[in-house]
């Protein structure tokens, strides 16, 4: 594979590595071996040569005068940022001298790995790392913080995550962006629709806050939090009630379509409009405008996702289309997300083989209670590709944790970040576009090959390297630490189990760059679920304990506090990433709290006030915005602000770290708080 690192000048393909559905196709400009530009790769079919800001100013993350240059060892109390530098031989040494000492005291399951999908590199964030761990024998961390809920909801439906091809969404006449801000996390999805309404599509927006997506829209319905099952099955009742659905579809294609029609009865338009706050009109008229406008498309989003019922309202969400018989038609259907099309060959890459007995596994929606309460204790924890000081849950009682001066912690990144602030060993990471990798979209169906762009930056190093040198110091001989990164991509595509990677190797994306999967329609044909059929009524969900037919369930109680709270992403970071970078620091201003005017005129707070935000977990100060564009009773924050001194900025310090109905995911959305003006000199 001809490199790209030794040429100094010149234009050259990537991929961008944000845990972003659209994973765009990138031209990077060299210049005297340093990045001058980045650019979309107008020859990739999906994103077409248009990229976000994010992606369009990474040069300067890259070359930020913040980023690490070198290992750090802590010299202060923790969370004082007091380091001094050290070689790479004295870091992995301490790492593993203590991992040695803490293994023959209290065995490896004391160490417990903490990472997400920072980047979105498969070698770097479930390869050479899990195969590592599983050697080990740590503690195992159950990945369940962003769509764990959501994806187990819709697999009970259709089977897995599979939905549409977004490409033929240019076809849709009806597209629904549902629980979804997707001008500032799924651009190209919009960029899709544009085209589809300039064809005489509508575009409809479902959502807590009328965010840009919302403005975007032809028709904005906002929503009251957590009560989005229940919108979907006043749809339903309409839908059954008119006879607007496909008889013939759902007697070929769906198994419980006359219980669900019993089912639903009870949603009757008046009770779902006091429960979810969308008027009874309303209500009447998105359902008639669903059952009559073919082909429709959902575009279900992550938001809804994260609440107490959170898995049960994407299953419910997931009905909708088989009620029309939507995916028979071309841009008809819906989109969870896409993953389960360009899945790899995962234990072929991550070696669970390796692991010789089974190890506890740890939710990482629940880190504080684990770092604090768990017994046998955590002593050790690694961090990669995530930073959960800030993007954890209940953050304050993560901090607690962290501020262990038992907890030997180490931390991989590109930044301090507010994380590695408590960690005894700081190891510098390169960036992706200092590395060999692979990617698969979880929202379009090609693979991409990233190959390197530049060197590594100063002493930073890769996942990869960093685990190989860990497994070396260790004593570890299994053949599994010596793959290079390319038998490593090859052994990860060689799936006979997945048809769709048929056309997929590492030869043809060094040759091409990216690939697109295999994929046709979902049907005619049969779906992965048990019955070959979409199933509008689940036996697997009777037998674990849920109801079999999409059901909407209140929010689980978060105290008596007066306002929902919904802290949602904001256009210019991706969760903390960039939030430690000037330039889109700037571009969003400041952190704000949106309120209905109503409730902020009723507390004396009018737009640009300071206000205080607060719950037993912790509190923030904000800036408030009055307006219209929330309902009565909820607050919404955008984006996962940098710590500075003296700033109260931590949202995440106020969510609670329960679990939701399905897959042990998330509910940072199912909070309660409190909100006053701050007034100052009292």
């Amino acid at each position: 594979m001809n490199s790209y690192v030794d040429q100094e000048t010149g234009v050259f393909p990537s991929v961008c590595s944000l845990d972003c559905p659209d994973q765009c196709g990138l031209l990077i400009h060299k210049e005297a071996g340093k990045i001058v530009k980045i650019e979309g790769d107008p020859a990739h079919p999906v994103t077409q040569g248009a990229i976000c800001n994010k992606v369009r100013h990474m040069a300067e993350r890259i070359y930020d005068p913040n980023r690490l240059r070198y290992p750090l060892k802590r010299t202060g109390k923790k969370g004082e940022r007091r380091f001094e530098r050290i070689s790479w031989e004295e870091a992995i040494d301490t790492i593993t001298t203590r991992w040695k000492r803490l293994i023959a005291a209290e065995g490896a399951e004391a160490i417990l790995p903490y990472s997400f999908y920072g980047n979105m590199g498969m070698l770097g964030t479930e390869g050479m790392d899990r195969r590592f761990f599983h050697r080990l024998g740590a503690s195992r961390l159950l990945y369940t913080i962003c769509q764990a809920a959501g994806t187990e909801g819709y697999g009970y439906t259709m089977g897995g995550s599979f939905g549409i091809d977004p490409e033929d969404t240019v076809h849709s006449k009806l597209i629904i962006m549902w629980g979804i801000n997707a001008v500032s996390t799924n651009m190209h999805q919009v960029m899709l629709a544009e085209k589809a309404r300039k064809n005489g599509a509508t575009v409809v927006v479902i959502d807590v806050h009328k965010n840009q997506t919302g403005r975007w829209a032809d028709w904005f319905i906002p929503v009251l939090p957590g009560t989005d099952a229940a919108l979907a099955l006043g749809i339903m009742h309409i839908l059954f009630a008119e006879q607007l659905v496909d008889e013939d579809f759902l007697r070929e294609y769906t198994v419980g379509h006359e219980e669900l029609r019993q089912h639903v009865r009870q949603y009757e338009p008046a009770v779902v409009s006091s429960i979810t706050g969308v008027p009874k009109e309303d209500l009447y008229r998105l359902a008639r405008l669903y059952g009559q406008t073919s082909p429709s498309f959902i575009r279900i989003g992550n938001g809804p996702q994260h609440h107490d019922n959170g898995g049960m309202c994407i299953r419910t969400i997931s009905c909708l289309p088989a009620l029309t018989g939507q995916w028979l038609k071309k841009g008809g259907g819906a989109i969870k997300g896409n993953s389960g099309y360009l899945a790899h060959h995962a234990s072929a890459l991550q070696r669970p083989d390796l692991l010789r007995k089974p190890t506890r596994r740890i939710n990482m929606n629940e880190l504080g209670s684990a770092l604090l309460e768990l017994e046998p204790p955590i002593r050790s924890l690694y961090v990669y590709n995530s930073n959960p000081a800030v993007v954890a849950p209940h953050a304050n009682k993560v901090r607690q944790g962290l501020q262990r001066e038992d907890l030997f912690t180490v931390v991989h990144d590109l930044f301090l970040t507010e994380t590695a602030a408590y960690a005894d060993i700081v190891l510098p990471a390169t960036s992706s576009l200092e590395n060999t990798d692979f990617y698969r979209s979880y929202w379009h169906h090609y693979v991409q090959l990233q190959r390197p762009v530049i060197k590594p930056y100063a002493e930073s190093k890769s996942n990869v390297d960093v685990f190989r040198l860990l497994a070396q110091a260790m004593g570890f001989e299994e053949p599994a630490f010596q793959d290079t990164e390319a038998e490593m991509i090859r052994q990860a595509l060689d799936h006979p189990g997945n048809p769709h990677l048929a056309d997929v190797t590492y030869e043809t994306l060094a040759e091409k760059q990216f690939v697109k999967g295999r994929v046709k329609p979902l049907l005619p044909g049969k779906l992965p679920t048990p019955s070959g059929k979409i199933e509008l009524y689940s036996r697997t969900m009777e037998r674990r304990g849920f109801p079999p037919l999409p059901t909407y369930t209140p929010l689980a109680g978060d105290g008596d506090l007066p306002f929902l709270f919904i802290p949602a992403p904001n256009h210019n970071f991706l969760n903390s990433t960039f939030a430690h970078n000037e330039k889109h620091v700037r571009l969003e201003k400041a952190p704000k709290l949106h309120m209905n005017e109503a409730d902020a005129a009723a507390l004396g707070i009018t737009t640009g006030d300071c206000v205080r935000l607060w719950n037993d977990r912790g509190e923030c100060e904000l800036m408030a915005i009055a307006g219209e564009d929330v309902l009565p009773g909820v607050v919404v924050t955008q984006g996962l602000w940098a710590d500075s001194p003296g700033s109260k900025t931590l949202v995440n310090a106020l969510t609670p770290d329960r679990l939701a109905d399905m897959g042990g995911g998330a509910v940072f959305f199912s909070g309660r708080v409190n909100v006053e003006k701050v007034q100052y000199g009292k």
